[in-house]
Parts: C-alpha cells; sequence; structure tokens
C-alpha cells in the first residue's frame, strides 16, 4: 500500500508528504503504519532494514519494530505516550550505520489533530549538524589549550586570543583584538625573514620555525610559531590562525648542551669539535674561492711550571685572560679556539690569494698576537709575564689536505717555533718562512739604513720637444756599505708597510729642497724644476702642509721649482681634505704633477676639481707606442683631456727616437727617459745639462 489511506487520504495529502524532505510515516493508534512519503521509500529501498525500526512498511507495526533497534526501549515509550495521549510530543537522536558509514538522524513523532487519533513519525538526517557541533567542540577545546592562540583576519588584525596567548605575551584580549601581530615584534629578525614567512604561508598554506617576540613588559623570548591559512570553498584566505609556544626553557637547555658540546668551559671558546668542523668547511671554501687561509696553533711557554708554582686557580685565570686577549687580535669571523691545557689555536680565513702575501699577513697577525701576549697578567693579587710560541701553516686553493693533517702542521711549526728560542712565530713551510725571514732582515736593514743615512738621490732629465733641459725627478736610491744597491721595488713597499715611508718621504723632500738651493749659483742648472714623488701615507699627515712649507723656508728656495708628484690613489683618498691641503700648497707657489696617469680611475669628474699642474704620461702606454694604435689612441685622449684642463703633459719612459717623435706628433711637448738619461748623482746631471743634451 504506497498511498496514504484512511483516516487519511486523497490525492492533495499524499502529494503534500511526497514534496517533504524529512522521511515521514504516518501511524494508527495502535503503531501500524497507515502511510509513508517517497523519502521514506527512497531511504527504505536504498538502505533496506538498517534503520533501527526496521523497514517500516506501510501495514507494519512500527511500534512493535522499534523495540528491536539501538535505544529501542526509549523509542518505544516516546511513540506509545504520543499514540496513547500521555504526551504531546516525542523526540530523539540517534546514530544509525550505512553504507556511507555512520551518520546521525533525529526522530519527532507528534499526534495527528483534528480530531484524528493516530501520530506522524518523522525523521531527519542530522549528520552534518552533528559534525558542526562536533567541530565546534574541538576547536573551543583546542583554543584553550596551553599553547598560544591567535586568529585575525585576512589583513592580519586580531580578532581573538585565548589566555595562553595571555599569560605568554602578558598581553589581555581586550588589549590584542583589533592590533596586528606586530605588536609582539623584538626587532631581531629583518624584512628578509618576514618576506621568507610570509612566501611559505602563500606557497604551502602555513609555516612552522623560531621567532623573538616581545611580550608586553619589554622582555624579549624565543617562541615557536605555528601559522596556518585558512581558506574558504574558493580557495581565498579568510583567517590567519597562529599557535605559539614560550621556548625560553627549552631553547636555554639546547644551548646549554650545544655549549657543553662545542665549547671550553673554561674560556667559553669553541673547543677541539668545533674546531675542526670549522675548519673542515674552511679547507673547500679555500679551493673554491682561491683565497689562502692560515692556522695557527699557540702555545705558553713553561706555563706548566706556572700552574704548579702557583696553583690551578691562577693557571685558570691566566688561560680566560689569554683567550680574550687573542679574541680581541682577531677579525669578526675568525676563529680562535681552546684545544686544551694552555695550547690556542687560530683559524684565519679570506686572506690573499698570492702566497707570499698571505704570508705576509699572516705574520702580521701573529705579530699582534705576540704582542699582545707579551704584555704582563694582573692574576689576583700578582702581576705574572707569560710568552707565546706560535706555528703558522697556511692552506689554500692547490691543497687537498684534511683537517688533521694542517692541524699537525700547525703543530710541527710550533714546536719549532719552542726549539728556536720561545716567544716567536714559525711558517710550517720552509720557503715561506725563509721569505717571512728575509722580509724581517730587510726591515731590520731598512731601519738601520735610516738610522745611518745610506740613501741618496739620482735625477733623471725631463725635456722639452726641442730636447732642452726643463728639470729632473729626484729617485731615491739605497747604497749599502758594502757598496752593494737594494732595489726601490724591495724596500720602497715595505718603508709603506711599515711606516718608514714617512722617515724616507721627509728625507727625500729635505734634501730634494737643498738641492735647489744648491743650484742656484749654476746658471744652467737654477731654472731648472724637481720633481719629487709623495706617498699616500706621507700626503694625508696632518702637518705635510707644514713640513713643506719648512722645508722650502728653511733651504731659501723658488717653491715653484718645487713639483710633487701623486698617484690617483693619493688624490682619491678623501678628496675634499686632498683638494684643500693641495690649495694650501699651491698657495706657496708648489705645482703638482698626476704620475702614472691613465693606470689607474682616471677621471674628468675628479680631474677637474683637483689644483694640478701637470699630467705624466705612464711608460707602460709608451713602451710599444710606435707599434700599438691602442697605445696611440689612449695617448691622444690623455692629451686632448690635459689640453681640455688647461696642464701640461709629460711623457715618462721614452727610450727611443720614434717614441719621441710619434708623441711630439700626438702633441706631447715634454719626455723623460732614458734617451735622455738615466737616473744619475747630482754632479753627473749638471755635467749632461751643462754639456748640452
Amino acid at each position: 500500500m504506497n498511498d496514504i489511506q484512511t483516516p487519511v487520504h486523497g490525492v492533495a495529502a499524499s502529494a503534500l508528504l511526497d514534496a517533504l524532505p524529512d522521511e515521514i510515516a504516518v501511524l494508527s493508534p495502535d503503531g501500524t503504519i497507515l502511510a509513508v512519503n517517497r523519502a521514506w521509500r527512497r531511504f527504505a529501498a536504498s538502505h533496506g532494514a538498517c534503520r533501527p525500526d526496521a523497514a517500516g512498511a506501510v501495514g507494519s507495526n512500527y511500534l512493535a519494530a522499534c523495540r528491536q533497534g539501538h535505544d529501542g526501549a526509549k523509542a518505544h515509550e516516546g511513540i506509545a505516550a504520543v499514540l496513547a495521549g500521555r504526551s504531546a510530543r516525542f523526540q530523539m537522536e540517534y546514530a544509525l550505520a550505512t553504507r556511507e558509514g555512520e551518520r546521525w538522524f533525529g526522530m519527532s513523532v507528534t499526534p495527528l489533530d483534528a480530531g484524528w487519533r493516530g501520530a506522524v513519525v518523522a525523521h531527519t538526517d542530522i549528520t552534518e549538524r552533528r559534525r558542526d557541533e562536533a567541530g565546534l567542540r574541538i576547536a573551543a577545546i583546542a583554543f584553550d589549550s596551553p599553547e598560544g592562540m591567535m586568529v585575525t583576519d585576512a589583513d592580519g588584525i586580531i580578532l581573538q586570543v585565548n589566555a595562553s596567548f595571555t599569560r605568554i605575551t602578558g598581553y589581555s584580549s581586550a588589549e590584542a583584538v583589533g592590533r596586528t601581530p606586530g605588536m609582539l615584534s623584538s626587532g631581531r629578525h629583518d624584512a628578509a625573514f618576514y618576506q621568507g614567512m610570509w612566501a611559505a604561508i602563500g606557497a604551502n598554506g602555513r609555516w612552522q620555525g623560531e621567532v623573538w617576540n616581545r611580550r608586553k613588559n619589554g622582555e624579549v623570548y624565543p617562541e615557536l610559531l605555528n601559522i596556518a591559512a585558512v581558506r574558504d570553498s574558493g580557495g581565498a584566505v579568510t583567517h590567519y590562525v597562529a599557535s605559539l609556544n614560550d621556548i625560553t626553557l627549552s631553547k636555554a637547555a639546547s644551548d646549554q648542551i650545544k655549549n657543553l658540546a662545542f665549547y671550553d668551559p673554561l674560556t667559553h671558546l669553541p673547543n677541539r669539535r668545533m674546531l675542526l668542523e670549522r675548519l673542515a668547511q674552511a679547507l673547500p671554501a679555500a679551493l673554491t674561492s682561491g683565497h689562502h687561509g692560515a692556522l695557527m696553533i699557540i702555545d705558553l711557554d713553561d706555563f706548566k711550571t706556572l700552574n704548579e708554582t702557583l696553583g690551578h686557580s691562577t693557571g685558570d685565570l691566566l688561560l680566560q685572560k689569554v683567550a680574550t686577549r687573542l679574541h680581541a687580535c682577531l677579525r669578526q669571523g675568525d676563529t680562535v679556539a681552546r684545544l686544551g691545557g694552555d695550547e690556542f689555536v687560530v683559524l684565519v680565513e679570506g686572506l690573499s690569494a698570492q702566497p707570499r702575501e698571505a704570508a705576509t699577513q699572516s705574520e702580521a697577525l701573529a705579530g699582534k698576537i705576540l704582542a699582545a701576549l707579551n704584555r704582563p697578567y694582573v692574576l689576583g693579587e700578582r702581576q705574572c709575564h707569560s710568552t707565546p710560541s706560535i706555528g703558522i701553516t697556511l692552506f689554500c686553493a692547490g691543497m687537498h689536505s684534511q683537517a688533521d693533517e694542517v692541524l699537525m702542521q700547525a703543530d710541527i711549526a710550533m714546536y719549532q717555533a719552542k726549539q728556536a728560542g720561545r716567544n716567536r712565530m714559525r711558517f710550517f713551510d720552509q720557503s715561506m718562512q725563509d721569505s717571512i725571514s728575509d722580509r724581517a732582515r730587510l726591515e731590520n736593514e731598512l731601519r738601520h739604513a735610516i738610522d745611518t743615512q745610506q740613501f741618496e738621490l739620482h735625477y733623471q732629465l725631463q725635456v722639452d720637444r726641442l730636447q732642452r733641459p726643463l728639470g729632473a725627478e729626484a729617485l731615491i736610491r739605497w747604497r749599502q756599505p758594502d757598496g752593494s744597491a737594494v732595489s726601490p721595488a724591495r724596500f720602497i713597499p715595505l718603508a709603506e708597510e711599515t711606516g718608514m715611508i714617512l722617515q724616507l718621504g721627509q728625507w727625500v723632500l729635505e734634501s730634494a729642497c737643498a738641492q735647489l738651493r744648491a743650484w742656484r749659483s749654476d746658471p744652467a742648472m737654477r731654472g731648472l724644476t724637481l720633481a719629487v714623488n709623495v706617498s699616500a701615507r706621507q700626503f694625508h699627515q696632518s702637518d705635510f702642509c707644514g713640513q713643506v712649507s719648512s722645508a722650502v723656508q728653511r733651504y731659501g728656495v723658488d717653491p715653484a721649482l718645487l713639483k710633487l708628484e701623486l698617484t690617483e690613489g693619493v688624490l682619491l683618498d678623501n678628496m675634499d681634505d686632498t683638494i684643500a691641503s693641495m690649495q694650501g700648497l699651491r698657495g706657496l707657489g708648489v705645482r703638482f704633477s698626476l704620475d702614472d696617469f691613465g693606470t689607474g680611475y682616471s677621471s674628468l669628474q675628479y680631474l677637474k676639481r683637483l689644483p694640478l699642474d701637470q699630467l705624466k704620461i705612464d711608460q707602460s702606454f709608451v713602451r710599444d707606442l710606435v707599434n700599438d694604435s691602442n697605445d696611440q689612441a689612449i695617448v691622444l685622449t690623455i692629451i686632448a683631456m690635459a689640453r681640455s684642463l688647461k696642464l701640461d703633459v709629460i711623457a715618462e719612459g721614452v727610450e727611443t727616437d720614434a717614441q719621441c717623435a710619434l708623441l711630439g706628433q700626438l702633441g706631447c711637448q715634454a719626455y723623460q727617459g732614458y734617451l735622455f738619461g738615466k737616473p744619475m748623482p747630482a754632479p753627473a746631471l749638471a755635467r749632461l745639462v751643462g754639456g748640452g743634451v
């Protein structure tokens, strides 16, 4: 019987029931099913007798069938009460195992009205509502978790926080809602950090990591942060949910474990394990970059004796002070470690790609360390002295050494230093050690040469286009007592590195002024200019103008005959101070020539600002001038540039008539080079000038 029968009948009633989405059955007073709607029949057809009230076919007793299902007694009692008129309504919810899995339904039983006896039973699928309610309950429990929770809208405006958020950050809900998470920023992370965070959220929908945040009271603390994006059905972000945990204690414990594993507990320096790891990274890095690195082992001389006589606590204090002094000697990025006992190691990277220069840099650092560790130590109430022995080895791109091997080389070099008398340094590579020893020997000889005046000036003639004498360049020469000469290419760079160039430069200036005074009595020489090379360090002395002025006045020479030759490197350093110094000297009448022009950073931008008198074409452009069109173009450009700036031009390194002739054709009016004379003592220059060129 598929349609509604008496007492409910008629096509209209049947159509009305079929239009309803809920599953509906009409019961007689004794519980017999009189009619069902389309939804009831559809469910019965697809699920059979899986409902707790059985199939529920028309004509079957629904009240009796209810006793067989889940919560059957409760359903039977409630329906019977409605049919008997004892209850105006009965409702219950129940779970049902279906082919699609567990689903939830709500049953509602109401009596028929308008004088009819019986009842209407309606079943509604409430699965989604139950799931939503469960989700809300779970979310509420999660939001009330020990983790700090924060929900923002898509624009990052805080909508809600939980109690744990307030406990961790110090901000109440009222203080946080309406603001952005930026209120927690500690300032320790740069823009790139946050850009990376949001890029990950955009790509993956979430981000997790450690951040430093700031509490309301200003305290900065470490935090483990999780951020997840919430999207709607269209994929657009609607909210962000963040959970945060204060990891102050766990991070402190982690740092303590790391310190125990990688750091020396006495000095807090890296230990052997960390050193070997850094060295293992430095070796392939040097192989890639082509730059040298250095490893130094530093051992304290007679530390055992001090430790035994003054006590271990005093020895420990000395080791701590040594660690502090070593650290102060190094650049940022260098490593100083303690191997154990009184042995320390210094690891230096990024030295020169040139072996000798890298050795010189290492020697300079080792010298700095020697000086620092030789200073007296105040250990409690005692003042003590301690000296180090330092072994040095270099590693570079051409070496495929292992960390242990490099460490062993430095150790061998350190023992060589001890055997040589202690309180000194030694290189592992013998040829490099020889180079350093030669440099040290040359430095000592140079100091002695300055003290004993082993220098003299030679002069190279400068002529005009008709080869008439214009002046000369003063060039320093070092003649040792045994008659041997030391090349300027060897001692000038060393003098600049050590600062002795200041003494040499002052001597050259004084000697040049003395020579100008001597030439005043010789008609053939009195009109010649004298060019003097000035180093950067010498020129940038605060009293350099005063030194020149004093020398000119003391020797009573015409300052217009004194020409100071400067390189481009001198001029580009502190441009404003340079111009001020040059203008002060120009005020005295002194002239300026720009030496080696074209080999540095030649630029009209600075040339037009500088009070120069002359440009000097470097000999590298003159050497192949006759056969090299590029050199010809460069020289022509320099001459044109000088003309536009109203400057004189002189070419150095002129050795042939062909070079001289071509320079003249290009517009150069002054020359210097072997074609007119090599550098020579003053008497020889006077004979050359007096006899004609």
